[in-house]
């Protein structure tokens, strides 16, 4: 189960993690910035006379229990050519890990749209960033290595900007958009060349465009979808043809992660707010995921063995996310405007931002 989890998850090492030992949330305190001034000889010095620097505080609560179990029956694992149980376990890890990664993606694209936290008069601090891949209501710009190329180099820039340091800034894309800028690598060099064969493909967060590592992962909010949508061209459909018997999990739409569902404590958003959406680049102290129960796996045995002649295998975690820092949070748009219907703000009562 843990290899299972450790293999597809990616966010969890790419945020800001936290563990649990006591209580439900956790409180980040956001300190804004001050300023210089020069000192008049015989004045008292009391403190920046604006009050500053401000202070403000976040709080990231623990979803509840989450969890994935399957019954293996003990004459199937007799009569079985192969380790069942091996197999199942690893699906269970699999199923925790996507959507751990799916709400922390969902958490940075929602501090993409955010203020920041710190917003007292003259010391407001900068917020989130939403940038669109090309222009107009063109979704298939999402798949141009062009225009992606443009997009990566106007975060970066916006990132140095509202002074976002340079460590840990990373990219997530879909497959797709990550093969596109592979296939353009050989005119425009952005590549570590230190890398060759094999591992160029690898999607490891190889290719690095102004210093952002870029990772690909189905588990990114994708025109309301994860990882990839299929159909018609449109302003929220990139127009790619399915390659056919895709199955039941291939593009699932966005479910509604808002905290009036149950078990959700934090806000990751509503189905339709990812209409857009086709890519993130964030750094380090753009979310944070407060985790209360690690990965862990429970199996049954004894006398509930003989009873039901089988073992309930469980995965559960029990952990919450939200973004941290909105002005390391850049999203990605295709096919319509910064904060456009579908790309809005949302969850923007702090500290909870519930």
């Amino acid at each position: 189960m843990f290899k299972g989890f450790q293999r597809n998850t990616i966010a969890r090492d790419l945020v800001q993690k936290r563990t649990l030992t006591s209580g439900k949330s956790m409180q980040f305190i956001y300190t804004g910035r001050t300023t210089a001034e020069y000192h008049t000889p015989g004045n008292s010095i009391l403190g920046n006379s604006d009050g500053a620097p401000p202070v403000a505080e976040k709080t990231v609560t623990v979803d509840d229990l989450l969890i994935s179990s399957a019954f293996v029956y003990e004459l199937d694992e007799t009569l079985a050519h192969y380790d069942l149980r091996g197999e199942i376990s690893n699906k269970i890890g699999y199923a925790l890990a996507e959507k751990y990664d799916r709400l922390i993606f969902r958490a940075i694209a929602k501090g993409a749209r955010q203020a920041s936290p710190v917003s007292m008069s003259n010391f407001a601090e900068p917020g989130g960033t939403q940038i669109q891949v090309g222009a107009g209501s063109d979704a298939d710009d999402a798949y141009s290595s062009t225009h992606l190329i443009s997009a990566f180099y106007d975060a970066a820039a916006a990132l140095d900007e509202k002074g976002v340091s340079t460590e840990g800034r990373v990219a997530v894309l879909n497959p797709r958009q990550y093969y596109e800028l592979i296939q353009a690598v050989g005119s425009n060099g952005l590549v570590n060349r230190d890398v060759q064969g094999t591992a160029l493909q690898s999607g490891q967060g190889i290719i690095e465009i102004a210093g952002i590592k870029i990772y690909k992962s189905m588990n990114i909010p994708f025109f309301g979808s994860y990882g990839t949508k299929y159909g018609s061209a449109s302003a929220t459909n990139p127009g790619v043809t399915s390659p056919g018997n895709v199955g039941s999990f291939v593009g699932e739409s966005a479910e509604d992660g808002r905290a009036s569902v149950t078990g959700i404590n934090n806000n990751y958003g509503n189905s339709s707010d990812f209409a857009n959406s086709c890519g993130l680049i964030f750094q380090r102290e753009a979310a944070g995921v407060v985790e209360a129960i690690g990965p862990q796996v429970q199996v049954t045995s004894g006398d509930v063995s003989v009873v039901y002649q089988g073992d309930v295998i469980l995965g559960r975690l029990a952990m919450g996310a939200d973004f941290l820092n909105p002005a390391a949070c850049v999203e990605l748009l295709a096919g319509a405007d910064p904060a456009s219907t579908g790309n809005a703000a949302f969850g923007d009562n702090y500290p909870t931002n519930a």
